[in-house]
């Protein structure tokens, strides 16, 4: 179900960036706020579009108000699912996880105990560096990008708002600084897996602590 509601919402992105292509061949753009809210739609209403264009961009507006309504649905699922969850009571405390992002970390990772580490666990989800070494030198290139492309995909959009929190802000700016924006995303990323990692397997010994009979 997570995977269908995010392949919905990039189809709805999609469509989303036609409307602008549109409109931009046009020379129309909204400066103060989107196309898509309620002032957006009446300003995208008033224009005086060329007929084939206004076809375009009507029928792209329809489609994503058809789209919207599984997305309602899945949201409103996916949050009862997730209510009461203590997996993702605590993920939630981590900057940049909301309660879907802290769901798709759980589903991919599944069972904890699978990973002995935390560095097991962000080589599984092709977050680490891929390493070259000669006799003389070690190399480390981009990430490997193996692994859950899902997982990847959420911490590095999480990562997105964890970068400007003050539990990672100086980490961030410090790896910018030197290997540039996109590599401190990453390593962002990688840090809140971590956390996740110790978060969840903290959780478990406290579940597998109350499970035992008393002696």
């Amino acid at each position: 179900m997570l995977r269908h509601r995010f392949q919905l919402v990039r189809l709805r992105t999609l469509l989303r960036n036609r409307v602008h292509a549109v409109l931009a061949d046009l020379g129309h753009d909204r400066v103060g706020g989107g196309c898509f809210t309620g002032p957006g739609r009446d300003w995208l209403a008033s224009l005086d579009l060329p007929d084939a264009s206004r076809r375009v961009v009507d029928d792209l507006l329809h489609v994503m108000d058809a789209l919207q309504v599984p997305i309602d649905a899945l949201d409103k699922q996916l949050t009862a699912c997730a209510r009461g969850d203590p997996a993702v009571k605590a993920l939630t405390t981590l900057p940049g996880v909301g309660t879907l992002t802290a769901l798709v970390i759980i589903t991919e990772v599944g069972d904890i105990t699978r990973f002995p580490s935390a560095r097991k666990l962000a080589a599984w989800a092709g977050l680490t560096p891929t390493v070259r070494a000669s006799d003389l030198t070690v190399h480390q290139g981009h990430i490997s990008k193996q692994g859950s492309a899902w997982l990847r995909w959420i911490l590095c959009e999480a990562a997105q708002t964890a970068k400007r929190s003050p539990a990672f802000a100086d980490t961030y700016q410090a790896i910018a600084a030197r290997r540039g924006k996109p590599i401190a995303t990453t390593a962002i990323a990688r840090k809140l897996l971590t956390r996740a990692f110790h978060l969840l397997r903290a959780l478990r010994a406290d579940q597998d602590q109350r499970k035992r009979p008393p002696r």
